[in-house]
């Protein structure tokens, strides 16, 4: 089998993600298989490489680590074994800080953070669905990364870690820093600067 599509099941699992063969990129959620083809273009590769190495550098010596796509994360439900996980996704950046969430095969729960690049086949995804998604999962802070606008999202958990009720919009003019990692100010004109 190539592709989901061709099995035309209502519901995958992480198992059936595992026996699709390689050449095309897919998400889980919920069930449902989602295509991440075709590749994401230049800008938005060069932004996921400058943000990755910022981060990277900033983590050097710490708990934390930072994984770029293709990376899978898999976000299993309350007493989901490991078999019926249906939701698996590839952030274009995630952190993660506990150590107990990294197995051989990426990344198991919610990453303290993740960063979304926007690309015109995944964006309104991105901006809804995995908004919701990661909410709803426990991702402690969410950044939706803008290329066109040259903006960043940031949407942080309330201190319940229910919803986003932190969400603010910054420009390429802004310094922004995570909360999970609050003494790195990252310079946005900086970030854009290198995707140019």
């Amino acid at each position: 089998m190539s592709s989901p599509a061709l099995s035309y099941k209502d519901h995958y699992t992480y198992q059936d993600y595992l026996s699709w063969e390689d050449g095309e990129r897919w998400e889980l959620i919920d069930g449902v298989a989602y295509n991440m083809t075709p590749a994401p273009i230049r800008k938005h590769q060069r932004l996921v490489h400058e943000l990755s190495r910022i981060i990277g550098n900033a983590l050097v010596g710490k708990s934390c680590e930072v994984n770029i796509a293709t990376f899978d994360v898999r976000l299993p439900k309350a007493q989901q074994s490991e078999d019926e996980v249906d939701t698996v996704v590839q952030p274009d950046l995630s952190v993660i800080c506990d150590p107990s969430k990294l197995d051989e095969k990426g990344g198991i729960g919610a990453p303290d953070w993740i960063i979304e690049v926007l690309s015109p086949s995944t964006a309104t995804k991105d901006l809804n669905l995995k908004a919701i998604l990661y909410q709803t999962h426990g991702v402690r802070e969410y950044w939706i990364v803008d290329p066109e606008k040259e903006q960043i999202i940031v949407n942080r958990l309330d201190e319940d870690r229910k919803q986003y009720t932190f969400s603010r919009v910054y420009e390429r003019s802004n310094v922004l820093a995570s909360v999970v990692l609050p003494e790195l100010p990252i310079s946005l004109e900086e970030v854009f600067k290198a995707a140019e």
